[in-house]
C-alpha cells in the first residue's frame, strides 16, 4: 500500500530544525542521572514549530527541562498537564516562543517535545535531564539503554486514538547527529564496561579505578539503540544511601525531609536452590506480529526474532518436569492457544506443542497483547500447580498502562516474567509486566542470544515463592521511616530489592539504623539486614528524593486508574502537588517554558516540523494520545528493516521520499519474496538444538540413528560401544549427558535443566554398570568428563 510523504519534509524539501543531540550520562553505583542537549536552528524564512516523539526509559524520573534562545535562558516549570498545553497555545497565539515536554497518556516511556514559535534564523538549545535505576542483568552487569528507535504504537482494534502517517528515514540519512559520553563512579572497582556500540577505550580516572570515563566511537550512526552493560567487581554488596532534605523545602515533606534508599541482594541457602520446584502451571505466550520477523538487533542477520523464540520455547519445553502442566499462546491482531486450557507435560502433550511451535511464522499482524492476556486469567487456577507466565514480545503497545493494569490485578495468582526482543522494545511495558506480576524482566538486543536469558528466568520461576515478605527498620528514638516504594512482592536469589523512605524526626549524622527485610522460604523463615549511617552522603543533590518521588507518583497513578470513577480526582491532586514539588513529570503534569522577553511577537505564519527518528527503509502507521485536537500533530517513528505486515502491522513506502534520498523502490518485488517466503527454508540445525530435540519429555533419549547423528558418530559406532549389561536408553542417555558437559559447557544455562531432568531420570533407573559406560562414552566422544559432573 502507498501513501503519500507527510510530517517530515516541507513542499520545497527542506530538512526539519533539529541538528544535533548531545547526551552526557553520569552514573552512582546503581543510579544513572542523564543530560541530552538538543540543539535547534531554523533555516526557514518564516517561524516554526518543530514537534519530536521520542523514547525514555519507562521507570525514568524527568526532572528538568529548560532551553537558551539566544542569549536568552528559560527554565520550564512543571504545571498541571491540561493549564501547560493551554499556556503553550496561549503563547504561540500570542508570538512568543514557547516549549512543551509532555509524557504519553497512554505508555510512561514516549515523550513528546514541542518546540514553538522559533524565528527565521533563530537557534534554540533545550536541555532535558532525567534519572534512572539501572536493572541487573543475568551475569551481575547494570543496564543502562538510550533508546535511539520508537517502535509503532500498535492500538488495539477500537481505539479512539487518532491514527496519523509519519515518516522514517534511513538511518544514515537522519538530519542531525549524537554526541554520548559516560562517567561512571562506585564505592566498588569498575571491572569493564561493555557495549552494543563501537567505544573508545576505557578511561580509568584514578588508581583504585572506582571512577572511570567512557565515550562513543566517532562516527557513531545513532540507528539503534546505545546500549551499556557497566560491571562493577563484588556486585552484591548491599548498600544504603541517605540525602539530605532540600534547605528550601518545608520539613515533613518528601522534598524537605531525608531520603534514604536501600539495596539489598537476598542471598538464599544453597539446600533451597538445589531443590528447584517440578510442579507449576507455565503459560508461554509469544509475540507473532510482523516485526517479529526481523532480527534481533535490526541487521541482516539470518536468525530472525521468532526463529530464536522458537528455539528458546524447545528449550523450555524439554526442561519442565513430568507432571506440571503448560499450554503456548501466540499473538498478534488475534490470539491462538495450543490446547483449550493448561494440559498436564507429558511425551503425548510435549511433541504435539513442539510440532505446533515449529510452524509459528510472524503472520498475526499486530501487536494486541490485552485479549490473551484477558482469556489467561479467566482460565481457573490448578490447585498445587503455582501459574508462571513468560511474555515474549518486541514491540511497543498503544495500552500500556491497561495492560500492566490487568497483570497487577491478577498479580496474586501468578507470577509473571517478561522479555523485551530487540531495539524499540517498550521498557515500560516490559519492566511494568514483570514489576506488576512479580516476575523478572529480561530485554534481548545486539548480540544477546534470547536462550540463556529465558532460561535463567526459568530457573527464577522455579525457585520456592518467597512469602510472606515484611520490611522492618530500627532507627534512633524520635526517628521514623515511612515506605515510598510499592510493599516487595517478589525476591529471587541474587536479585536487587529497592527500597526508598522518607526519614521523619531529628537525624543525628553520628547515628547509626537498621533496615530488615524479613520473609518465608519454601516454609522456613528468613531474613536480609543492613546497618546504615543516617549522615547524608555529599554530591548526591537531589537525586534520590527524585527517584523516591517517581516511584511514589507512579503508585498513585496506578492507584488512580485502578479506583477511575470512584476517587481518582483525589489522586490526581496528591500526584499534581507531588509532581510539581519535586519538579518530576508524571502522567498529569508537563514542563511548560515560555520566553515572555522575546521582544517583539514573531510575525508570519507557524509551520509545523517534525522530527524524524532514525530506521531504515520502512514507513509506519503510528498513533499518538498526545496529539489532542490538532489532526496535523504528527508523530515520527522509527521503521525496522524491511519485513512483511498485513494490513494490522503496516509497513508501506512514500515515493516521494524514496526520491529525494534516492532509496530503491523495494515494493515492486515485494510479491516475488512474498511468494518465496511462503514456504520457510529450514536452515542446519545447531548440533545443541538437534540434540536436545532428541530428549524425551521424562528426560532420557533413545538409541538411534537420529542420536548418533547429533553426537557426530555413526548408529554402528554407538551401538559398538555400549557395554553390554545397560540398556539401550540408559546408554544413549550418558552418551548425550556426556556430549553437553564435554563440548558445550559454554553455554551450559541453556541446557542445565534438561540435564538435571535426565540425571534425575538415570538415578530412579538405578541401572549397573554406570561408571563403565562413563568411561566408555567418554572413549567414544573424545571427552575427560568425570561421572560427578553428571550428576549420577
Amino acid at each position: 500500500m502507498m501513501v503519500n510523504c507527510c510530517g517530515l519534509l516541507t513542499a520545497q524539501k527542506e530538512p526539519v530544525p533539529l541538528k544535533s543531540i548531545e547526551v552526557e550520562l553520569q552514573v552512582r553505583d546503581h543510579v544513572a542521572t542523564v543530560v541530552s542537549t538538543l540543539n535547534y536552528e531554523n533555516k526557514e524564512d518564516k517561524p516554526v514549530e518543530a514537534v519530536f516523539v521520542f523514547p525514555l526509559p519507562g521507570d525514568a524520573a524527568v526532572c528538568h527541562f529548560s532551553a537558551k534562545v539566544g542569549q536568552t535562558h528559560i527554565v520550564a516549570e512543571v504545571k498541571e498537564k491540561q493549564q501547560a498545553r493551554e499556556e503553550y497555545d496561549d503563547a504561540l497565539s500570542s508570538g512568543q516562543q514557547a516549549f512543551l515536554l509532555e509524557e504519553s497518556d497512554q505508555s510512561p516511556d514516549i515523550f513528546s517535545l514541542s518546540v514553538g514559535s522559533l524565528p527565521p534564523g533563530e537557534s534554540a538549545s533545550i536541555r532535558l535531564e532525567y534519572v534512572t535505576e539501572l536493572a541487573v542483568q543475568a551475569d551481575d552487569g547494570l543496564r543502562f539503554c538510550l533508546p535511539a528507535v520508537l517502535n509503532p504504537l500498535y492500538q488495539p482494534q477500537g481505539s479512539e486514538d487518532v491514527s496519523v502517517q509519519v515518516t522514517s528515514v534511513p538511518a544514515s540519512l537522519v538530519p542531525y547527529s549524537l554526541s554520548f559520553s559516560a562517567r561512571v563512579s562506585s564505592p566498588r572497582p569498575v571491572s569493564k564496561i561493555e557495549s552494543s556500540c563501537s567505544l573508545e577505550p576505557l578511561q580509568y580516572l584514578n588508581t583504585d579505578q572506582t571512577q572511570a570515563m567512557v565515550k562513543l566511537s566517532a562516527g557513531h550512526k545513532f540507528d539503534r539503540d546505545v546500549e551499556l552493560l557497566i560491571y562493577y567487581k563484588d556486585a552484591h554488596q548491599p548498600t544504603a544511601v541517605v540525602e539530605a532534605g532540600q534547605a528550601s523545602a518545608k520539613p515533613g515533606t518528601l522534598m524537605g525531609d531525608p531520603v534514604v534508599t536501600v539495596s539489598l541482594y537476598p542471598e538464599f541457602p544453597q539446600s533451597v536452590m538445589s531443590s528447584l520446584a517440578s510442579c507449576g502451571e507455565f503459560v508461554f505466550l509469544l509475540d507473532r506480529s510482523g516485526s517479529m520477523d526481523s532480527s534481533i538487533n535490526n541487521s541482516k542477520q539470518e536468525e530472525t526474532r521468532i526463529s530464536s523464540a522458537r528455539d528458546t520455547l524447545l528449550l523450555l519445553l524439554k526442561s519442565l518436569s513430568m507432571g506440571c502442566y503448560f499450554n503456548i499462546y501466540s499473538f498478534g491482531s488475534r490470539f491462538e492457544h495450543i490446547f483449550p486450557k493448561s494440559v498436564e507435560y507429558n511425551e503425548k502433550s510435549m511433541k504435539k506443542a513442539l510440532k505446533k511451535v515449529e510452524e509459528m511464522q510472524a503472520d498475526l499482524g499486530g501487536t494486541e497483547i490485552l485479549k490473551p492476556l484477558e482469556h489467561i486469567y479467566k482460565q481457573p487456577c490448578i490447585p498445587k500447580q503455582p501459574r508462571q507466565l513468560f511474555v515474549f514480545t518486541d514491540g511497543e503497545v498503544g495500552n500500556t498502562k491497561e495492560v500492566i493494569d490487568l497483570v497487577k490485578k491478577n498479580a496474586g495468582s501468578h507470577r509473571c516474567f517478561s522479555f523485551g526482543i530487540g531495539e524499540g522494545a517498550s521498557s515500560a511495558l516490559i519492566n511494568g509486566l514483570a514489576k506488576e506480576g512479580g516476575g523478572h524482566a529480561q530485554f534481548i538486543t545486539g548480540t544477546d542470544r534470547m536462550q540463556p536469558k529465558v532460561m535463567q528466568s526459568l530457573r527464577f520461576a522455579l525457585q520456592p515463592a518467597v512469602e510472606d515478605i515484611s520490611v522492618t527498620w530500627d532507627l534512633p528514638k524520635g526517628v521514623s521511616a515511612t515506605v515510598l516504594s510499592p510493599p516487595i512482592t517478589a525476591i529471587f536469589q541474587g536479585q536487587r530489592s529497592l527500597i526508598y523512605a522518607q526519614l521523619t524526626g531529628q537525624c543525628l549524622e553520628a547515628a547509626e539504623g537498621c533496615v530488615m527485610v524479613k520473609y518465608s522460604l519454601a516454609g522456613h523463615p528468613s531474613q536480609n539486614q543492613l546497618h546504615f549511617h543516617l549522615k547524608p552522603a555529599e554530591d548526591t543533590g537531589l537525586t534520590i528524593h527524585r527517584l523516591a518521588a517517581r516511584t511514589l507518583i507512579r503508585c498513585l497513578e496506578l492507584e488512580d486508574r485502578s479506583d477511575r470513577g470512584q476517587q481518582d480526582e483525589g489522586v490526581k491532586k496528591k500526584v499534581v502537588e507531588l509532581s510539581v514539588q519535586s519538579g518530576v513529570s508524571s502522567s498529569f503534569t508537563a514542563f511548560i517554558a515560555v520566553n515572555k522577553d522575546s521582544g517583539e511577537s514573531i510575525q508570519g505564519p507557524l509551520a509545523r516540523r517534525n522530527i524524524p527518528t532514525p530506521g531504515f527503509y520502512a514507513q509506519m502507521l503510528c498513533s499518538s494520545p498526545m496529539m489532542r485536537s490538532q489532526p496535523d500533530h504528527m508523530m515520527a517513528c522509527a521503521a525496522v528493516p524491511p519485513v512483511f505486515y498485513d494490513s494490522a502491522d503496516l509497513v508501506c513506502e512514500s515515493t516521494e521520499l524514496l526520491e529525494i534520498y534516492n532509496i530503491p523502490d523495494l515494493t515492486e518485488s515485494y510479491d516475488d519474496v512474498e511468494d518465496e517466503a511462503a514456504v520457510p527454508q529450514q536452515p542446519l540445525r545447531d548440533p545443541l538444538l538437534q540434540l536436545v530435540s532428541l530428549q524425551k519429555a521424562s528426560g532420557y533419549w533413545m538409541l538411534d540413528a537420529a542420536l548418533a547423528s547429533a553426537l557426530g558418530k555413526t548408529s554402528e559406532e554407538v551401538e559398538k560401544s555400549k557395554p553390554a549389561p545397560v540398556n539401550k536408553e540408559v546408554w544413549a542417555t550418558i552418551l548425550a549427558l556426556i556430549w553437553l558437559h564435554g563440548f558445550k559447557m559454554d553455554v551450559k544455562e541453556e541446557w542445565e535443566l534438561l540435564a538435571m531432568k535426565a540425571a534425575s531420570w538415570l538415578r530412579v533407573q538405578n541401572a549397573p554398570c554406570v561408571t563403565e559406560c562413563v568411561e566408555a562414552g567418554n572413549v567414544l566422544l573424545g571427552c575427560s568428563v568425570q561421572k560427578d559432573a553428571l550428576g549420577i
